[in-house]
């Protein structure tokens, strides 16, 4: 390779990138677990708190990119919108579509099968919205009890669409309500739905949803943000009430004028 940029910044990655064959290897200034050792070339960022994807543009600054317009949308084809409008067709036109990304792979991250079930009850019971899971194949289980448990109907499309297809999906969307996961950050790159995260071990600060328009719930407990993926208490997620991420929800939906 002509140059290897290390962005995750870890132990694992800056092995791989040192073992790699490329003349440049580049990473940014004080990366985690010791990474930056093994690359040549280090970049320089002004405040390490910022946002991920902000960091990873000085990256793309010191490469030589002068053009930093950054949009993130993810382009979509017209099959995917196809698709997507088959699986939606039962619902009809005009419903005010809400999708909730229940799931992660950090057992921190979760919020819980209840409240999920509860909050998307009240979504539908008070709201008249439609609610659509989401997720990946392996998700499909955990969201299957959700649904055993809602008194009312949602949809599940876990495992039935492909990544440019969720993101049309969440395009259709008012609201996308996620862990922090990455279906969160392909809902903040459409320009269309408002992404409501739910956020403990991990900060939103530096990976929450990208965007001004878009809202973070946390409870704000002293050791949150841990990075933790295992804990005895996970207060951070428990703690946050499906009232909190109900009211949020409402006022989206009044502020964007869905109500």
């Amino acid at each position: 390779y002509d140059i290897i940029v290390d962005l995750q910044g870890l132990f694992k990655s800056g092995i791989l990138t040192f073992i790699a064959r490329g003349r440049r290897k580049i990473a940014l200034n004080g990366g985690r677990e010791a990474s930056s050792i093994f690359v040549n070339e280090r970049v320089a960022i002004p405040d390490p708190n910022i946002h991920a994807l902000e960091r990873y543009l000085y990256i793309a600054r010191y490469l030589g990119v002068t053009e930093l317009d950054w949009n993130g949308q993810i382009p979509i084809h017209n099959t995917d919108k196809r698709y997507v409008n088959h699986l939606l067709q039962k619902i009809g036109n005009g419903r005010t579509l809400i999708a909730v990304n229940p799931m992660a792979k950090w057992e921190t991250k979760l919020w819980g099968l209840d409240r999920f079930a509860c909050l998307a009850d009240r979504i539908k019971e008070e709201l008249n919205a439609v609610v659509i899971f989401t997720g990946s194949e392996s998700d499909t289980k955990a969201i299957k009890t959700i649904l055993s448990r809602m008194n009312t109907s949602a949809l599940n499309l876990a495992g039935k669409t492909t990544l440019k297809e969720l993101a049309y999906l969440y395009q259709k969307c008012a609201i996308v309500i996620s862990t922090d996961t990455g279906p969160m950050h392909i809902a903040a790159a459409m320009t269309s739905p408002v992404v409501i995260a739910l956020f403990g071990p991990t900060s939103p600060f530096k990976t929450g949803p990208y965007g001004a328009k878009h809202r973070v719930i946390r409870t704000g407990l002293e050791c949150s943000p841990c990075f933790k993926k295992k804990c005895d208490d996970m207060s951070c997620m428990k703690k946050i009430a499906v009232e909190m991420v109900f009211e949020a929800v409402k006022e989206v939906l009044t502020s964007t004028k869905k109500l």
